[in-house]
């Protein structure tokens, strides 16, 4: 089972593509920190130095300013396929779609993982257009759960 969160950024999508994949720009946004820079095959460790937190993704498949796919969570035994897929809607915008997959439809918890899971999404694509488009940084620390 997936759970797929999209958002139009007011960016070329070479712009939205570095955002991710440079460990300098990811923390404007997302995580505080990037190891390094992403690409087919690594592994990749990112860290929330407000909230003492990390983990690693494994990157599965890159096309340069079109896709990302990653696994994360199997170091918590749920491990789940994540896909950024962005799409050119001019020379100027680009829609930034998130594919969650690896949800256990059985699972009795499915619902609250889904509407957490797409919050999280909804959250970072947020503060992606914030810092892409209006040049905000510091909107990603804010969130409370």
């Amino acid at each position: 089972m997936n759970n797929l969160t999209k958002m139009e950024i007011r960016k070329p999508a070479f712009d939205v593509f570095e955002a991710f994949v440079d460990p300098e720009k990811i923390g404007n946004f997302w995580f505080s920190s990037s190891s390094e820079r992403w690409e087919k095959g690594k592994t990749v460790t990112l860290r929330y130095e407000e909230y003492k937190a990390q983990g690693d993704i494994h990157v599965i498949e890159m096309i340069e300013n079109r896709k990302i796919v990653f696994e994360w969570g199997a170091e918590d035994g749920e491990p789940h396929l994540v896909t950024i897929t962005l799409k050119d809607t001019n020379q100027a915008n680009t829609i930034v779609e998130v594919n969650g997959d690896g949800f256990d439809e059985n699972d009795p918890d499915l619902i609250a993982k889904l509407v957490d899971n797409k919050e999280g999404w909804v959250y970072m694509l947020t503060c992606l257009k914030g810092y892409l488009e209006f040049g905000v940084n510091r909107l990603r620390s804010a969130l409370v759960k």
